[in-house]
């Protein structure tokens, strides 16, 4: 296998160094004049060894790692930070309405049996429905059925 220097090289890579020169300039690196003389080098290069010795002098081309968009780098733990926030938030809710259902329900039960407790006992006692009811019309005494009344005089 020959060797890199010897290797010709092609269009592409002459434009390559070619931009690399103009950057440099750019930089500040190279004044005008160099340029323009060591671009005619440039095109007039046949081997890699010959564009290599164009830009000894300058330094190496910037490798730049390839970085993620940082709008995707906040985006991969979301899922669990969303479960470790969400579920103790959701379960709450659900044990909140579970406690809220048990106490309203036990309590709508409560108010219903002692509701049904004190006005059985109040019918039962001033003459409501039911075996013992006795009717009274104001001071008037009254006998129970089947038996005279008693005279008032």
């Amino acid at each position: 296998m020959a060797r890199r220097a010897t290797l010709r090289a092609s269009d592409a890579d002459r434009e390559r160094i070619a931009d690399r020169l103009r950057h440099a300039t750019g930089e500040g690196r190279l004044l005008a004049e160099e340029l323009e003389e060591r671009l005619e080098r440039t095109f007039a290069a046949r081997t890699y060894g010959e564009l290599d010795a164009v830009v000894a002098d300058l330094p190496g081309p910037v490798v730049r790692r390839r970085e993620q968009p940082q709008s995707a780098l906040w985006l991969r733990p979301l899922p669990i930070v969303a479960l470790i926030f969400l579920a103790p938030v959701l379960f709450s809710i659900v044990l909140a309405a579970a406690v809220l259902a048990v106490t309203l329900f036990s309590s709508w039960l409560v108010v219903l049996f002692v509701g049904w407790w004190l006005f059985g006992h109040r019918f039962r006692r001033y003459g409501g429905p039911g075996p013992h009811a006795v009717r009274s019309y104001g001071r008037w005494p009254t006998g129970r059925p089947g038996r005279p009344r008693a005279p008032w005089v």
